[in-house]
């Protein structure tokens, strides 16, 4: 019987479609060809937890029989076997003493991993980030502690920081404001982790720019997307005419929406906008007054002015 299935680069493929994504039968353990329905590969193990219970829910006893998904972080993929705690005479020795003890006991570093991993997992849920850039963030955290370039700063800084470049390199950077707002560590702190990992670790992230934080910020504030579009194209056209140098992305976003919704019918204030942005009412008035001599030339053609430019606010 000719063999069904054919392994490319440690990878199971139909071999009449080595292309197609194979779907997988759980309650089988099966994997078949989503183009002709083969059997590629039986008696797949499922590394899941396990789903059934075998006692009473309301016993307040833990009814799992197998521990968690491993995890390839961790030292020995985290596989242990816990014992239970005995109940009957034979459970114990003429002492007292129980017979039968976890003789596992987690290592100093794994402890450590599983905190920052946790930490990490923490702050992601406070700020509605994916799984995606948690798994990142637990990768750069286990290559930091491995090579033990960060000794002396403390795990729960070097996992703030690493969120924070998790979050950059995935394209959806977070401001250190937001990262220090669900964190215990400083902003400061967070800094300078931050510039160590990436000197530690030779790698980089892409330069942040005003379009990162566009529409989260608008987003935040309930403003319709002709004034997003509006501010969009205010703080890029302030960007080619060099008329923000030297100022930062955030602080220039948040002057381009507070230009752009006083000119619109949804106007919001200076402080409505620095509490989203994380940015002090003088910064967005600095970037502001650099600006506002430009306002005939920033906003897009096709804008429709509630208030004309003549009329917006003057610093």
């Amino acid at each position: 019987m000719a063999s069904t299935s054919r392994i490319e680069a440690n990878k199971v493929v139909c071999y009449a479609h080595p292309d197609a994504p194979l779907i997988e039968d759980y309650r089988a353990g099966d994997m078949i060809c989503s183009e002709c329905g083969l059997v590629v590969g039986d008696r797949v193990i499922d590394v899941g937890s396990e789903w059934r219970t075998f006692s009473n829910e309301k016993s307040g006893v833990d009814p799992s029989r197998v521990g968690g998904p491993e995890n390839p972080l961790l030292s020995g993929g985290d596989l242990s076997t816990i014992i239970g705690p005995g109940r009957g005479d034979a459970s114990f020795d003429s002492f007292g003493v129980s017979k039968y003890q976890n003789r596992r006991n987690i290592s100093s570093t794994d402890r450590a991993l599983i905190n920052a991993f946790r930490e990490i997992s923490t702050m992601a849920d406070r700020i509605n980030l994916p799984k995606t850039i948690v798994d990142r963030a637990n990768n750069l955290f286990k290559q930091v502690h491995d090579g033990k370039n960060l000794k002396g700063r403390a795990n729960d800084a070097i996992a703030s920081a690493c969120l924070y470049i998790a979050c950059r390199q995935e394209g959806v950077p977070r401001t250190f404001k937001e990262i220090c707002a669900v964190s215990k560590i400083s902003k400061k702190e967070i800094g300078r982790c931050f510039k160590l990992i990436l000197k530690a670790l030779e790698t980089s992230v892409d330069l942040i720019t005003t379009a990162d934080f566009m529409s989260r910020f608008c987003s935040n504030l309930g403003l319709p997307n002709s004034v997003q579009r509006a501010a969009t194209h205010i703080a890029r056209k302030a960007g080619e005419l060099d008329i923000v140098s030297g100022r930062s992305p955030i602080s220039v976003a948040a002057a381009a929406i507070y230009m752009a919704s006083q000119a619109s019918e949804d106007k919001r204030s200076q402080k409505e906008i620095g509490d989203i942005a994380g940015v002090a009412d003088v910064t967005i008035r600095q970037s502001y007054k650099l600006m506002y001599p430009f306002a005939a030339k920033l906003f897009p053609e096709d804008f429709k002015f509630a208030t004309p430019i003549e009329f917006l606010p003057q610093m």
